[in-house]
Order: C-alpha cells, then structure tokens, then sequence
C-alpha cells in the first residue's frame, strides 16, 4: 500500500493474467491509465513487474508489454518492515527524550527550546502554549514496535 497507493493496490489486484499493455491494465482494473503507468514502473524498480518491449514493425511505435512477477514480494516487505522498525525506533527516541508544548488551538508541537524562544506563545496565534504529556503516544509506539519485531527474520 505504502509503495503503490489505493489506486496501484486496486490494479494489482484486478491485473489480467500473462504479457498485458497499460492500456489493457487500465481498461480490465478501471483504474486511470497515468496511475496505472506509474504503478507499473514503481512495480519494476521493485522488482515485482517484468516489462518487455516490442516494436510494431509496420509503424515503429514501440509496445510495452507487462506482467507481475510476485516471486520477489517477500524479501521487499522484509525490507520494507526494516524500514519502518528503523523510523519508528528513530522516532520513539525522538519522543521519549524531548519535552513537547502544542498550542491549544491545534496551530503546532513545539520543542521545549522552540517553545521557551517564543515565550511559551503560539507564535501563530498568540495563545499560551500547553505542556504535552505524550507518554501515551509512546506507550502506543512501543506497542507498534513490539509487534513488528515479533517473529521477524534475523
């Protein structure tokens, strides 16, 4: 979903069987032909699309022609799920040794130098900041994270 997009996953999942051109994808998935391009070339940069080309021999326009190759699908969520432990590791950290004030109207998070700087007031709207208690927050974090790094490969 991360890599594609609603619209990419929807195609995915739609895509006809064998050697296929975007025009046929975007006709049997319904979805736009520009999503349907775009998803294909993420898809091969990933690995988990084939393209071949081929040339009309009567016009000289060349045909691109597509299928998916799921067969490398579990190494790139393996690298995805990686990614994503590695963010949320960064950014619990983050959490965890800061002190954070918000502006009562919702206009922005401070850190508490940022906050200090501006006298403690909204530097948008001029209300006095609020201190933000965000153990919750990282108590949800770690939660996150420890579901991630359940049964995940060495």
């Amino acid at each position: 979903m991360r890599l594609v997009g609603e619209e990419g996953l929807k195609m995915i999942e739609k895509m006809p069987e064998g050697e296929v051109t975007d025009e046929q994808v975007a006709g049997a998935t319904e979805v736009l032909l520009n999503i349907v391009r775009r998803t294909l070339f993420i898809l091969l940069e990933n690995k988990l699309a084939v393209c071949r080309r081929e040339r009309d021999s009567n016009s000289g326009w060349l045909t691109y022609l597509w299928h998916l190759d799921m067969s490398d699908v579990e190494p790139q969520l393996v690298k995805e799920k990686k990614n994503l432990t590695r963010h949320l590791q960064a950014r619990l950290e983050f959490e965890e040794n800061n002190v954070f004030y918000v502006c009562p109207e919702g206009c922005a998070r401070f850190l508490f130098n940022d906050a200090a700087e501006n006298e403690f007031l909204c530097p948008m709207c001029g209300e006095d900041l609020i201190f933000e208690d965000n153990a919750n927050f990282i108590e949800k974090m770690r939660r996150h994270l420890e579901g991630l790094t359940v049964n995940q490969p060495a």
